[in-house]
């Protein structure tokens, strides 16, 4: 997961003292690498790559770049949030209190899957996160720390069915179909009603994990980017796939080929071929 930030020190501290991440790596964008995501102005900017403290297949990577401008999560296009998992969600809302991430969505069951608990917060870069502890449901990813791995990342567009073929056509993964169910922090970004209903879909892809597929409500916008630089905000989301490209030596992807592509709401994809 690829997100713009103002101030990278802040977001190391938050990740690593609150949520037990490490950081893996420092250094700043290569030239090949800012082309290759059709951002060239970024070459030359800082970034940051945390992961969780067991070492699970999960990176965090922060890029600073105040050109780009700040991003209100659930308000557009492309991808908006980052859903990671933990073994106590109560407990992590505690700790959390007086820290830099905000809680903007309460510990709470989630409706129809009582044995999972989730709360929604917004980080020191303005991210969204859901810390979810998912240990009812053998299914998905399981937190081996305090803290654990990214499982499910969050997309959104104006047309579920087009999320829904471009996914399934262009990967091949399973999508499952659409249901209409109410997101809370989708209606109070956007001062809609909180029974609004909103179409949702998966994309299933191995070890536990997913990409969400939301749709969101009319008065959601395209992301405005500024020439040559990231979308704001959580901007682009990395993958492991049958893919050839260019070798990258940003990390976690040392010696690894990335290609970098848009999705069906705009959205950077970046895929990495298998070691």
């Amino acid at each position: 997961m690829t997100t713009t930030a103002t101030d990278l020190k802040a977001v190391e501290d938050a990740y690593s003292h609150y949520l037990g991440y490490k950081t893996v790596l420092r250094g700043a964008v290569d030239e090949a690498t800012a082309i290759g995501w059709g951002a060239p102005a970024v070459a030359g900017c800082r970034f940051v790559a945390l992961v969780p403290e067991v070492g699970e297949d999960t990176c965090l990577r922060f890029i600073e770049d105040p050109v780009a401008g700040v991003c209100r999560p659930f308000t557009s296009f492309g991808w908006n949030a980052t859903e990671i998992t933990v073994q106590d969600t109560d407990a992590l809302a505690a700790r959390l209190e007086f820290s830099p991430f905000t809680i903007i969505g309460p510990p709470a069951n989630l409706k129809g899957f009582e044995w999972i608990r989730a709360m929604q917060v917004l980080g020191p870069a303005g991210e969204c996160l859901y810390l979810t502890d998912v240990r009812g449901d053998a299914t998905l990813a399981q937190a081996r720390a305090m803290v654990g791995q990214v499982f499910i990342t969050v997309v959104a567009g104006a047309d579920i069915e087009a999320l829904r073929v471009f996914y399934a056509q262009k990967f091949g993964n399973p999508v499952t179909p659409p249901v209409a169910i109410p997101i809370g922090v989708i209606s109070r970004a956007n001062a809609l009603p909180l029974d609004t209903l909103y179409s949702l879909a998966l994309t299933e892809l191995p070890g536990g994990t997913r990409i969400e597929l939301d749709q969101y409500p009319p008065v959601a916008t395209a992301r405005p980017v500024v020439p040559g630089h990231l979308p704001p905000g959580m901007c682009m989301v990395s993958f492991d796939a049958d893919a050839q490209g260019s070798t990258s030596d940003i990390a976690p992807f040392n010696n690894r080929t990335t290609v970098c592509m848009s999705g069906a709401a705009g959205e950077l994809i970046e895929l990495v071929g298998r070691k």
